[in-house]
């Protein structure tokens, strides 16, 4: 006979105590540990009574051809997948509320089961959040209400597994959402660590078992961070993130984990009335709003997985009223713009210790290569001296402690998407010993002009300002 046996799980890391504590060890979290009521099983038997079989091992080598992945026509879905969904596998699906998520995962089940130019796929739609109602007036209002997507509602994983394994195999199976499930035989609520990570832990033992896709849809916390267990994103084979400001339109599909492809693509869309519209040029869309002969902006040309992206980087600097000046970051590292800021004060001469300093990357994207250093350095000197970037021109580039430019990869795709938009001019990290900071043609109209010190730079953005803004450089 099974004993009930009691823990504590903090419900924010899913770390296990013996007893309750105010603050867990696991995470540092308050007030995150919750009682939850486990069953203690015999040894040698598994939760259902049943004994211990022995594993069947097979090679490696086999002559079956693998299952051709399921595309659903959407080219920035399929892109951040791999190329396609992969049979049997499990892909969460985490953004923030609002965001297009369900939107997102809607028209992905459209397309796969014919209604656009992908082949046809039995399609299973299962809301834990929605009546079926209420997923019929969304598909009515993005026009897809003809899509013959299988829809239901329900939270049991009980009743959810018993439909899927009848019969009628599904191909692919979307669940929104994941902390919405819950298991009879576990008595914490839904959403918790236990009833996320068994709830989740069942769906994907069916998957594999009878071939199909899943999609589950996740919660964020309020600090950006996937709802429930860590262990989540170790038992999905793929972690895709949507991300978006709500103040654009644009929306950013990103893969964190993908056992299946490229873990660094992209996809852009366009939130519109009648749903999420893919963005074939995302270059274009994000510089549509930019505005020549300002100071304080630089188009870094940088690189999303295999795809480049210009976006537009816009740099503040004002005198600070405050003993401690503000350092305000929006879609890049904090840590990174007090790197770049420090170098510029103590190589550059650039006195930027006593401003208040902000910075932006236009479009609501967020970007993490080291690539753009030098066009932020760009941004904030041109907005620190009062003198324009040259129009037309892109940036892109690393930075070192000692003030030197640092090559970066791909610099020929970086180019290639800057003669595509129009610009005629480049400013890069040095490519070889010989001939640096020299202009060179790239063709199609390109001037290539290689900066090898972030003095360079300076000196080519000599503004009306610059004397005011002057300190003794550190020799280096």
């Amino acid at each position: 006979m099974a004993k009930a046996q009691s823990r504590y799980v903090c419900q924010s890391c899913g770390a296990v105590a013996a007893k309750w504590a105010g603050r867990c060890e696991g995470c540092g979290a308050w007030n995150s540990m919750t009682e939850e009521v486990v069953e203690k099983t015999p040894g040698g038997l598994s939760a259902s009574g049943r004994a211990s079989r022995k594993l069947a091992f097979v090679d490696l080598h086999s002559e079956s051809e693998p299952q051709p992945r399921l595309t659903c026509g959407l080219a920035e879905f399929d892109r951040v997948t791999g190329g396609g969904l992969v049979p049997g596998s499990a892909v969460l699906v985490a953004g923030d509320p609002g965001i297009g998520k369900s939107t997102l995962l809607l028209q992905v089940a459209a397309r796969l089961t014919g209604s656009g130019a992908a082949p046809l796929a039995r399609c299973a739609y299962i809301s834990g959040e929605e009546s079926i109602d209420q997923v019929r007036l969304r598909a009515r209002r993005m026009g897809l209400s003809q899509a013959p997507v299988q829809l239901a509602a329900a939270t049991s994983v009980r009743d959810i597994l018993a439909a899927l394994d009848g019969p009628e195999a599904m191909q692919v199976v979307i669940v929104d959402s994941v902390q919405t499930l819950y298991i009879d035989s576990l008595e914490s609520a839904p959403g918790t660590v236990s009833q996320v990570r068994a709830a989740t832990q069942e769906l994907i033992r069916l998957a594999k078992k009878r071939g199909f896709s899943l999609l589950l849809v996740g919660h964020v916390t309020k600090e950006g961070q996937i709802a429930g267990p860590k262990v989540l994103e170790h038992m999905v084979d793929t972690v895709l993130t949507f991300e978006g400001d709500r103040g654009h339109h644009f929306r950013i599909l990103r893969a964190a984990k993908n056992r299946f492809g490229p873990t660094d693509e992209i996809g852009v869309f366009e939130m519109t009335d009648a749903g999420l519209e893919e963005v074939a040029n995302p270059s274009a869309l994000f510089l549509a709003e930019r505005r020549g002969n300002i100071a304080g902006a630089a188009v870094f040309a940088g690189l999303e997985g295999t795809r480049p992206l210009l976006v537009e980087i816009q740099a503040l600097v004002s005198t600070s009223p405050l003993a401690t000046p503000r350092r305000a970051v929006v879609g890049w590292d904090s840590g990174r713009l007090a790197m770049v800021l420090a170098v510029l004060e103590a190589r550059c001469g650039l006195a930027l210790a006593g401003q208040e300093v902000y910075l932006n990357v236009a479009g609501g994207l967020r970007i993490g290569e080291p690539a753009a250093d030098l066009a932020v350095a760009a941004a904030l000197v041109s907005a620190a001296t009062g003198q324009e970037v040259p129009e037309e021109t892109v940036i892109f580039g690393e930075i070192g402690l000692s003030g030197e430019i640092r090559p970066v990869s791909q610099v020929e795709l970086r180019l290639k998407e800057a003669q595509k938009l129009g610009f005629t001019r480049a400013w890069v990290a040095p490519r070889g010993s010989r001939g640096a900071g020299r202009p060179k043609s790239g063709g199609d109209g390109l001037t290539i002009e290689e900066i090898s010190h972030l003095q360079d730079l300076v000196a080519r953005l000599e503004g009306p300002k610059r004397r005011a803004l002057r300190v003794q450089p550190t020799a280096g």
